[in-house]
């Protein structure tokens, strides 16, 4: 710190301008230590100079409006963990076509007292398959669906002028194998040299993979890809998704820019997919290694120099003593994510519902360590993925029952599958060797409300509003899922498209209902009581 402090502070000086200047050189005290300590084990003390200049640059170009944020966000640096906050989820095609359409739909979201938009990925992927949006191609660049990178600038105005902040992804582990990144890597040009992970023949790809499980077993086994002049790329996700080398200190610098030119751009909020993958080591299940939790502090930490107004949501679906981690609790506290998923209690929720028995929840949720002051939980009850079952065999032991037979009836009674059960999803990922599985469909549908009348209507509804309220009451940021509020069921038009009609996920990602949205002030329809439902619980929980 004494030897780079007075080169840097004459810089932003020279660059930033005195009171600027003065704010950043703070937050560099403030954030030294959580920079130095996680680069100096990643990489060596000697790249934190770099990674300086990187957030001095990204503080240099931040616009006006964007610092005036940050100084408000340093006052109140703890915002997000108001009772008046609450997210909303949604495609932003599916939502309103296009990101200057967004706008239209803010005085439904106001309506429902939404603080915090997520629009899920739309950042350019590549072309034909691309994971729901999750193989990127380019950060720097919006799906062309969508609009441009200056839509999104607007859309990013417009929110906070109402006093809502964009959440965006960014997707961390790997890129599109169209990306910039690895087409220089692949053409063997020296500044992409070691981007991603390669290996020339099988002898460490099978060392590897004895001990990792895919995460898509039945679309795409295996971990690793063989591509023509790279060898055996790893591909944690899809053949297409080339996981990055983060042991490579340019990597983690290329990514640095990267969230730092679009929080540039507005984004408040990244939501920090797949980062439990970042880091390897051989014998393990090469997630959750002490390397990741290190990345994701200095990134933390920088960003924090350079945009203090932002914070980080981990999206980490690992087990509930490892997720703590992802919000810095560690042997102390080490800034890391200021959210973190609480998908233990989605889980819970959806188990107890099916059971009618909230012992595995109070077993489960009960030993859940305590999080760090400062951080929240994000609570949800659907979100656009799968659910997957995460009981521990502990957890479930405890309160009598068997974890694979537990699991197996989920399936079962989510699936509709299960006598007398009202749901109608459907299995998502079934493991031909296990007969694992998860579940697939929207809230609305997983609760029985599609289709139903009388009583059996008013029953899907109360168990929809009931999941609704946990999570609003629970504590931590509640997200809203695109259509939960309209009790919207699932969108079986996937079945129609070819590049989606293998992915059962689809069902639960529908368009948003116009006409649905029309009924949502009449209590005579379902639209209109379960939306009444849910301006009562925000309002409620805003006044708090």
């Amino acid at each position: 710190m004494a030897r780079l402090r007075p080169t840097v502070a004459a810089e932003a000086y020279r660059r930033l301008g005195r009171a600027d200047a003065v704010g950043f050189l703070a937050r560099l005290d403030l954030w030294f230590a959580d920079i130095h300590a996680p680069v100096e084990a990643l990489y060596g003390g000697e790249h934190v100079g770099q990674l300086l200049r990187i957030a001095l640059d990204a503080a240099v170009a931040r616009p006006v409006d964007l610092r005036e944020a940050d100084r408000r966000r340093e006052i109140d640096p703890h915002w997000f963990q108001a009772p008046s906050t609450i997210g909303y989820v949604a495609y932003t095609d599916r939502f309103a076509g296009t990101l200057d359409a967004v706008p239209k739909r803010l005085d439904h979201l106001a309506e429902l007292g939404v603080t915090y938009l997520h629009l899920m990925p739309l950042l350019r992927p590549r072309e034909g398959e691309n994971d729901g949006g999750y193989a990127v191609a380019d950060y720097r660049a919006v799906d062309p669906r969508l609009g441009t990178v200056e839509d999104l600038s607007r859309l990013a105005a417009a929110l906070r002028e109402r006093g809502m902040s964009l959440c965006v992804d960014l997707v961390l582990n790997h890129t599109a194998a169209e990306h910039p990144w690895a087409r220089g890597w692949l053409a063997g040009d020296p500044e992409f040299a070691d981007f991603y992970l390669s290996f020339p023949d099988r002898t460490m790809p099978d060392a590897y993979e004895a001990t990792i499980d895919d995460v898509f077993p039945d679309q795409a086994p295996g971990s690793f890809t063989w591509v023509a002049g790279a060898g055996w790329v790893w591909t944690t996700f899809f053949d297409y998704q080339w996981d990055l080398d983060y042991t490579n200190p340019r990597v983690f610098a290329a990514m640095l820019g990267e969230i730092l030119w679009l929080a540039g751009r507005g984004v408040e909020i990244f939501r920090m997919d797949a980062v439990p993958f970042m880091a390897k080591r051989l014998g393990t299940t090469c997630m959750n290694q002490p390397e990741v939790h290190d990345i994701l502090q200095a990134l933390h930490a920088l960003v924090k120099l350079a945009a203090p107004a932002t914070v980080f949501k981990a999206e980490a679906i690992v087990a509930p003593e490892q997720l703590v981690g992802y919000l810095g609790a560690h042997d102390r506290y080490r800034p890391e994510c200021e959210l973190a998923y609480h998908n233990q209690l989605m889980v819970m929720l959806w188990s107890s519902l099916a059971t009618k028995d909230a012992r595995l929840a109070v077993q489960s949720l009960r030993r859940l360590p305590t999080i760090p002051a400062g951080t929240s939980w994000a609570t949800y009850v659907r979100c656009h993925d799968d659910i997957g079952w995460a009981v521990s065999e502990v957890d479930a032991r405890a309160v009598g029952y068997d974890p694979v037979a537990h699991r197996d009836f989920l399936n079962a009674f989510y699936s509709g599958d299960f006598p007398a059960s009202p749901a109608r999803g459907a299995r998502f990922g079934q493991n031909p060797g296990t007969g694992d599985a998860r579940i697939s469909g929207s809230a609305a549908a997983l609760c029985g409300i599609p289709g139903a009348q009388g009583e059996s209507l008013e029953r899907g509804i109360r168990r929809l509003v009931l999941l609704h309220a946990v999570t609003l009451a629970w504590g931590g940021v509640p997200l809203l899922y695109m259509g939960d509020e309209l009790a919207q069921g699932n969108d079986d038009t996937y079945l129609d498209d070819p590049a989606r009609v293998a992915d059962n996920r689809w069902m639960h990602r529908p368009f948003f209902d116009d006409a649905a949205a029309a009924c949502r002030h009449d209590p005579a329809t379902a639209e209109g009581r379960v939306f009444g439902w849910f301006r009562a619980l925000t309002a409620t929980r805003a006044d708090l």
